[in-house]
């Protein structure tokens, strides 16, 4: 029976038998996000259609002690992964049990610090499928990077079976070069997986009310601010059983809070519509970063790259990047 159950999961997540998976109608007044596996029909007629889902949204990011305004953008996505290279896998390139479906996350951060600016980039990727030992909606992969002014840096995280494989490079002292290989356990969340947890994706899915107290490993970015190895901890994370409405550039919306929080104080809070596709509305740290929806739009934006693409990031809340020299006299 367990291999039956097992089989039909992963046809769930291939597209071609998209019908042999039903969603259930929520009930009135009730949170309408699946507590168990969300990879059915209505989750692929949304994320197979070939278009991203883009959001931008207001960010005070604290940095040298001071509250920063910027912005922040994600963007969600599925595409088909390699498992030898962790990479995009082009038709036709590689073996199809090499190939699995991954949700992408690549989640900006841009805000100014005096003088010079900050931009910041994880890209992460969940499996949508169980492959190589790893369960479906876990981390198969992450990296991160920083440029500024001062330097650059960056670090990824390869997700296996029972270990995770991680590397980096940087142009600040006692950050230059990175090689770490650590046990995972395959129960645990890492923190930059956090946001495809509360968007509904990623393990473990909660019942509205309930808690879950689960292994946490540092996110790439909080470890390479902190000038540590990646270490895992515990962390409970938190459905509330309660809607809220809440206001944001982007309007008003009827959202669920999703909380995690660690023994030492430090936390994060999601505020996720209601309705589906579920998306981030609000995030709140206690280090004091703070993102607020503008805008979202489902939108192919890699073909949107050539002169007057650059018109659609209006309907995103943003302007095309300016001239920055002065005007001469």
């Amino acid at each position: 029976m367990h291999n039956i159950l097992r089989a039909a999961t992963v046809l769930c997540v291939i597209s071609v038998f998209l019908n042999s998976c039903s969603s259930s109608p929520a009930l009135p007044g009730q949170p309408t996000k699946p507590a168990t596996n969300p990879y059915n029909q209505a989750f692929w007629d949304t994320w197979s259609d070939g278009y991203a889902e883009v959001s931008t949204y207001q960010l005070l990011m604290p940095r040298y002690g001071e509250p920063r305004e910027g912005e922040s953008i994600m963007i969600f996505v599925s595409e088909t992964f390699s498992e030898r290279q962790r990479v995009k896998a082009d038709s036709g390139k590689n073996p199809k049990s090499d190939e699995f479906p991954v949700m992408k996350l690549n989640w900006q951060r841009n805000y100014q610090t005096g003088i010079y600016d900050y931009s910041e980039m994880l890209s992460s990727f969940l499996g949508l499928a169980p492959i190589a030992g790893r369960p479906l909606g876990t981390l198969a992969k992450a990296s991160f990077s920083r440029q500024e002014w001062c330097g650059h840096m960056f670090a990824q995280a390869l997700f296996d079976a029972n270990r995770i494989r991680i590397s980096g490079t940087s142009y600040f002292d006692g950050d230059a070069d990175l090689t770490q290989t650590m046990n995972g356990p395959t129960t645990g969340i890492s923190e930059d997986a956090l946001a495809f947890w509360a968007h509904g994706m990623a393990e473990p899915f909660l019942e509205p009310g309930q808690s879950k107290d689960v292994p946490f490993l540092t996110s790439l970015r909080s470890a390479r601010d902190a000038h540590q190895p990646m270490a895992w901890s515990r962390i409970n994370l938190t459905r509330n059983a309660a809607l809220q409405t809440i206001e944001v550039p982007a309007g008003e919306f009827e959202v669920e809070v999703f909380t995690a929080q660690l023994a030492n104080g430090r936390g994060f809070v999601f505020f996720v519509e209601n309705e589906a596709p579920h998306r981030i509305i609000r995030w709140r740290y206690t280090s004091g970063e703070t993102g607020e929806l503008v805008a979202t739009e489902r939108v192919k934006y890699w073909e949107l790259n050539r002169p007057g693409g650059e018109d659609a990031l209006r309907t995103l809340g943003l302007e095309p990047r300016a001239p920055r020299f002065s005007p001469e006299e």
